[in-house]
C-alpha cells in the first residue's frame, strides 16, 4: 500500500520497484518481464529501465536488461558507514535484558583499555565507568581478552607502556603469570577478573572479531561480587556472552566482506600521454 503523504516520491518507488524485482533467479528481465513483476504500464517500466541503465544501474544486452555491480552502493554506503559500536549496541542491549548485568565493549591503547560502548544497569559499583574511560589491561577480563590476541613480544610491548588510566589497579600480575593468564585466554576463548582491578568488580569478557579472525574488540559483563558468584557467572552469564560475542562477531565479518565503493581520481590527459 503506498502512501499517500503529499512528500511521497512515486517515481523514486517505482525505480526501487524495478531494482528489487531482480534477483538470482530473475537475473535477466525484459521491459515486458519487469511490467508484469512490478505491476507498472510497460512504457512506465521501459522509461524506468532506460533511466536506470543511463545512470548505470542496468546495463542492456538483446533486448533485455540485467543489473550492474553499482547497485551495490545503494546497500552498501549506508552500512558501512556504521561502526562496529552501532553493529553491537542492539546485541549489547539484548544482553544486559537477559542478564540483567552491565556490559561493554573496549579496544586496547597501550597498556590501557578504552571503554568505546556501554548498556549499564543501576548498580553500584566501586568505580565509575563511561565511554572513554580507562583502565589498565592486565586488571580486566576485557584487556586480558585483547591482550591474549597479540603475540607474547607484542603483548609484552603494549604492557610495558605506561598506563594513563590514573586507576592503581588492586593486583597487578607478574610477567609470569600473566603469560601463563593469556595462554589459556588464547585456548578457551574468554577471560576473567576476579577483583583484580578493584574490590567488588568481577568480570567475564570474550573477543569480537572481523573477517580475518583478528580481535578488533572485547566484550564484557560486569557483576558485583558480592551479588554474584564466579559459578554463576561462568555459568549463566558466559554462555549468553559467547553467543553475543559472535553475534556481533559474525555481522562485522559479513560487514568486512562486503565491496567498498571507491571513486579513483581523475586522469590527467597530459600526464597519461606522459607529457
Amino acid at each position: 500500500m503506498r502512501s499517500t503523504n503529499g512528500d511521497f516520491v512515486e517515481a523514486l518507488a517505482r525505480g526501487l520497484d524495478v531494482i528489487t524485482t531482480f534477483g538470482p533467479a530473475a537475473s535477466v528481465l525484459t521491459v515486458a518481464d519487469v511490467a508484469a513483476r512490478t505491476g507498472l504500464a510497460r512504457p512506465t517500466a521501459r522509461r524506468l529501465l532506460l533511466t536506470l541503465e543511463q545512470l548505470g544501474y542496468v546495463r542492456a544486452s538483446n533486448g533485455a536488461y540485467s543489473l550492474t555491480t553499482k547497485v551495490l552502493r545503494l546497500g552498501t554506503a549506508g552500512i558501512h558507514a556504521q561502526g562496529i559500536w552501532e553493529i553491537a549496541r542492539p546485541h549489547l542491549v539484548d544482553l544486559v535484558r537477559q542478564t540483567n548485568e552491565s556490559s561493554s565493549m573496549s579496544q586496547l591503547d597501550g597498556s590501557d583499555i578504552v571503554y568505546t560502548a556501554r548498556v549499564a544497569v543501576p548498580k553500584i559499583i566501586a568505580l565509575s565507568v563511561t565511554i572513554g574511560t580507562r583502565f589498565p589491561a592486565t586488571a580486566t577480563s576485557m584487556g586480558r581478552v585483547l591482550l591474549s590476541d597479540l603475540s607474547d613480544d607484542e603483548a609484552a610491548q603494549a604492557v610495558a607502556r605506561p598506563s594513563t588510566s590514573g586507576v592503581i589497579p588492586r593486583i597487578v600480575p607478574t610477567d609470569t603469570e600473566l603469560g601463563t593468564s593469556l595462554r589459556e585466554i588464547r585456548d578457551r576463548g574468554w577471560a576473567m577478573s576476579d577483583e583484580l582491578l578493584s574490590v567488588g568488580i568481577r568480570s567475564i569478557a570474550a573477543p569480537v572479531r572481523d573477517q580475518t579472525g583478528r580481535t578488533v574488540a572485547a566484550m564484557n559483563v560486569t557483576v558485583h561480587a558480592a551479588e554474584t558468584s564466579i559459578e554463576r557467572l561462568v555459568g549463566e552469564h558466559l554462555p549468553r556472552l559467547l553467543t553475543t560475542a559472535a553475534a556481533v562477531t559474525a555481522e562485522w565479518s559479513n560487514l568486512g566482506m562486503l565491496p567498498v565503493a571507491t571513486t579513483a581520481p581523475p586522469v590527467s590527459f597530459r600526464s597519461a600521454r606522459g607529457s
